[in-house]
């Protein structure tokens, strides 16, 4: 199965992708089966975290069947080194026309951070698989309405930035596909357990809402 088909399953089952910012190497693979095992198939360990490449290595090796990469991708140079690491997803948080190029050459799923519709339209026209909505504390649900009601009626929208549990409806009634979900589900050094449940929480809050 390639990046994008992963993708595509991922978004019919669970919309939600995990942000791992400050992920040690050591945590990769207890934190992956955390996710994984619960159904979380979505991961990005984003580049300003410890050792990122080691962790990207370690969690595609042992789940072959996640899509894993990383995040705070800036340069096309990061998405070469993401690629070489064995990861087969770039999300930014801006839209770098040079990043998406990189990762669409390299047939990775890309995700480039977007706030206006000009941004949003630059960026699908450079070949982005979906949308980063970032940072969502500053878009609100009736942005994300009025952005969806212009953009191309199968793009991805994922709002990022200040996402729980209890904001995540009224996203989804006015159009998100999906979530990426940061410090709500992961902080450093939180085990693997809580990390598990709190991605079981995030599961039950998407349950029944999920857009198709």
């Amino acid at each position: 199965m390639n990046a994008h088909q992963k993708f595509s399953n991922a978004l019919q089952t669970v919309p939600l992708v995990a942000i791992l910012r400050g992920l040690q190497p050591a945590e990769a693979l207890p934190v992956g089966h955390a996710l994984v095992s619960t159904g979380w198939t979505l991961i990005e360990i984003p580049l300003n975290s410890p050792q990122p490449l080691d962790s990207i290595a370690a969690m595609a090796g042992a789940y072959p069947q996640a899509l894993i990469g990383a995040g705070t991708v800036l340069t096309p140079d990061d998405v070469r080194n993401v690629q070489a690491a064995g990861g087969q997803l770039i999300v930014s948080p801006n839209f770098n026309p040079a990043v998406v190029r990189e990762a669409v050459r390299l047939g990775m799923v890309c995700l480039p951070g977007v706030m206006t519709a000009s941004e949003a339209f630059g960026a699908l026209e450079a070949g982005a698989t979906g949308l980063k909505i970032f940072p969502a504390e500053m878009i609100t649900p009736a942005v994300v309405k009025a952005l969806r009601a212009v953009l191309p009626a199968s793009t991805v929208v994922l709002p990022v930035g200040g996402i729980t549990p209890d904001n995540m409806a009224p996203y989804l009634a006015a159009g998100a596909s999906g979530f990426g979900i940061g410090s709500a589900l992961y902080k450093p050094g939180l085990a693997a357990t809580e990390v598990m449940e709190n991605a079981l929480k995030f599961m039950a809050a998407c349950a029944g809402t999920i857009r198709t």
